[in-house]
């Protein structure tokens, strides 16, 4: 949402900024809690001045901060100003692709390509890389949302994606993802040394004190979606840990948030405290040691390694792995070299 002054509309026409469909399984929750769920670069206070100045909507009629959402409502943001023009150009980015057929395709995204257009992000995305792949097949509208990513990663963390060519793969596809059907690992090496193996579970929602983080809430909680992380050790350096993670849900920044909350955040993940030296020597060396692995790595540590569903046409089972990419790989191996002796 826009930082300019909320003024009263008038009788010029309002623009659709944005659109969010409740789910069957929606609670009565009051609007404004609602959309904070779906605004991230703004406050809760901004948005009941939005539904003061009649520019939040609940199924085409204006409504009060106080209303409560319920299943299958949609709530809109309409403003007196067209929004940022969000159409997908096609542009010519390369792709690695690993598997494609008629019915989808497979990428593994480097870390640093953004997934979807957004707020200042609007070229130079992995969907307008896959406009651009597929801008010779007439039935492929990449500005049409029942076709293309069927979820997405976030732009620092590498890994594969999967995304559908017709409607018809889209639906079938997003419905693994829904059911927990699909198949997810993540390789990430976090701070200190978590137990062998555990499952951590807590709704994650907007942090109230800072909208670019998710924060972990109780999982009987109003705030936040339920979520739930497993891991498990693969190898211990320490004062850091390679670790696999499984995913039962698919929310934003859901191990980065999870790991936080437990005290092991991702290597490098500034966002959430993991660029601090949490854990290790207090001399000079040793920090030296730890801001060259940070520059060797510039990013959080998280790899989305494995990626698992039926074919969503022959209902074939497929699995695919991307390896390690260079920069982590270089990380794991400066920590397997490293001599506290020598530090």
């Amino acid at each position: 949402m826009s930082e300019e002054p909320i003024t009263e509309p008038g009788a010029d026409e309002l623009y659709e900024h944005m659109r969010v469909v409740a789910d069957r399984g929606q609670e009565l929750l009051r609007v404004d809690k609602f959309l904070m769920e779906h605004l991230p670069n703004t406050s809760r206070a901004r948005i009941q001045a939005a539904a003061q100045a009649g520019f939040i909507h609940v199924n085409g009629q204006p409504v009060k901060k106080g209303y409560r959402v319920k299943p299958g409502d949609v709530a809109t943001l309409q403003l007196d100003r067209p929004r940022h023009d969000t159409t997908i150009v096609p542009e010519d980015i390369p792709l690695h692709i690993i598997y494609e057929d008629e019915a989808l395709l497979v990428v593994d995204k480097p870390a640093g390509m953004v997934v979807h257009p957004g707020a200042g992000n609007f070229s130079g995305t992995l969907v307008n890389a896959v406009a651009w792949h597929m801008r010779g097949v007439s039935d492929y509208d990449p500005n049409d949302p029942t076709v293309g990513l069927v979820h997405r990663i976030d732009k620092d963390t590498s890994g594969l994606l999967v995304v559908a060519k017709t409607p018809e793969s889209k639906t079938r596809l997003s419905l693994q993802f829904f059911n927990k059907t699909s198949r997810r690992l993540y390789t990430t090496l976090v701070w200190g040394n978590p137990a062998d193996e555990g499952r951590v579970e807590g709704n994650i929602g907007r942090d109230i004190r800072d909208r670019l983080k998710m924060a972990v809430y109780p999982p009987d909680s109003e705030q936040g979606k339920p979520a739930v992380t497993h891991w498990r050790v693969l190898e211990r350096f320490g004062y850091v840990t390679l670790i696999e993670c499984r995913l039962e849900t698919g929310r934003t920044h859901q191990i980065r948030a999870h790991m936080a909350s437990l005290g092991h955040p991702i290597f490098g993940d500034e966002r959430y405290g993991g660029t601090q030296i949490l854990r290790g020597q207090p001399g000079t060396a040793y920090k030296t040691f730890v801001h060259r692995l940070f520059q060797l790595c510039p990013r959080q540590a998280l790899h989305a390694r494995t990626l698992g569903f039926k074919h969503p046409i022959s209902g074939k089972e497929m699995d695919f792995e991307s390896p390690l990419p260079e920069d982590m790989q270089a990380l794991l191996a400066r920590w397997k070299e490293y001599n506290p002796a020598t530090h």
